[in-house]
């Protein structure tokens, strides 16, 4: 077989890509995946119940920018979902991220109202600040308040699903889910916020339902490479599995997932719960609330963080903290020796904690500097 691009990987990346290509140039793409589905972790199946199932947990597309919502609407139709995340702490349902609801489930009223005071004069309404900023900052009444959450919130859940603590990790990671002195119970602000109506899976297929465009799963690219001439490549999986861990193994955290169906309408109050403190579990999500289905059954997923280790497990999380940087940067002295005959695209590639929007966004640049400049 001869074609233009051979791609490694059909996650968000792979495809954003390949239907550029495609689409865009006219040119021939040979996507290689070793899983037996497109769609890489937001790959989505009905269960025998008939229950719409994210099979690596939950997918909830968000996003500020309109370039990638424009992008992503010519292949799927939306269904508008706010999610919402309520955290177990001291035996309740709070809402998190921890904001001014929050507040007052958790101390009494005149205590409450207090704290709330202080965070308006300290920080303004609608702000998000960082939880280790917080506690660096705070004082008196503000510093309670800031260890309270650190400890009640961050610290345990952190252990769990990095096996360090936040402080020892990138702080835009702790930033992800800072306190939001705020009422609005979201999990997310951004402007676009919907699932895709019918599913990633299928809005993926619509993706690379073009000619120029072949799949083949259930394959390592390195069993067929001598059997496909390309011109030049995209490779989506772990880099350092690229160089053969030339310069040692890049640390990933994995995941276990444990689903369940009940024989209930729903078992929760919104689509995800998570327990900092309690469980092995750190999160359950309910999938009808993120599909809007209605059913007499309910499907639940329990998360289970977990090492990664190579060759039996799936890397999930790259763990940014400035030595696994510092790896990487080595790998990526060899990516500019190969002048750009691979790209390196997408969360594994680039050793960077992309959310989908963030892929599909860093694709669709690397779509017009990589690949229609370098014609």
């Amino acid at each position: 077989m001869k074609v233009d691009w051979m791609i490694v990987g059909a996650g968000y990346s792979a495809c954003v890509l390949a239907e550029r290509i495609a689409n865009e140039l006219g040119q021939r793409v040979l996507i290689v995946e070793k899983r037996d589905h497109i769609g890489g972790n937001a790959y989505d199946y009905y269960n025998e119940h008939g229950i719409l199932v994210h099979k690596y947990g939950p997918h909830i597309f968000h996003t500020k920018s309109k370039k990638v919502w424009d992008y992503l609407s010519q292949f799927t139709e939306w269904r508008p979902y706010y999610h919402h995340v309520l955290a177990v702490v001291e035996g309740k349902k709070v809402p998190l991220p921890f904001n001014l609801n929050t507040l007052y489930a958790l101390f009494p009223p005149r205590y409450a109202e207090k704290l709330e005071e202080q965070l308006l004069e300290h920080f303004g309404f609608g702000v998000k600040v960082p939880i280790l900023k917080l506690r660096e900052t705070a004082v008196g009444d503000l510093e309670f308040l800031a260890n309270y959450i650190y400890e009640n919130i961050f610290v345990r859940y952190t252990a769990k699903q990095w096996e360090l603590k936040p402080e020892d990790l990138d702080r835009g990671v702790t930033g992800r889910v800072p306190v939001y002195i705020s009422r609005d119970n979201r999990y997310f602000q951004d402007p676009y916020q919907a699932m895709p109506k019918y599913g990633y899976t299928e809005m993926f297929r619509r993706m690379l339902a073009h000619p120029n465009i072949k799949v083949l799963l259930n394959a390592d690219y390195r069993e067929v490479i001598n059997d496909i001439r390309f011109n030049r490549m995209v490779y989506t999986g772990p880099i350092d599995t690229f160089f053969d861990y030339m310069y040692g193994e890049l640390p990933y955290r994995s995941l276990r997932f444990h689903f369940e169906t009940l024989d209930q309408e729903h078992y929760q109050e919104v689509g995800t719960v998570n327990y900092p403190n309690d469980y092995d579990i750190t999160r359950i999500t309910e999938q009808k609330y993120l599909s809007g289905q209605t059913s007499p059954k309910t499907t639940l997923v329990m998360e289970y963080p977990q090492a990664y280790v190579p060759g039996k497990n799936d890397p999930y999380y790259p763990i940014p903290r400035e030595e696994n940087r510092d790896r990487y940067d080595l790998y990526l002295k060899e990516v500019q020796k190969l002048k750009g005959t691979v790209i390196f695209a997408g969360r594994l590639a680039e050793y960077k904690y992309y959310d989908m929007d963030q892929a599909a966004l860093r694709a669709l640049s690397l779509f017009e500097k990589e690949v229609t400049n370098s014609i």
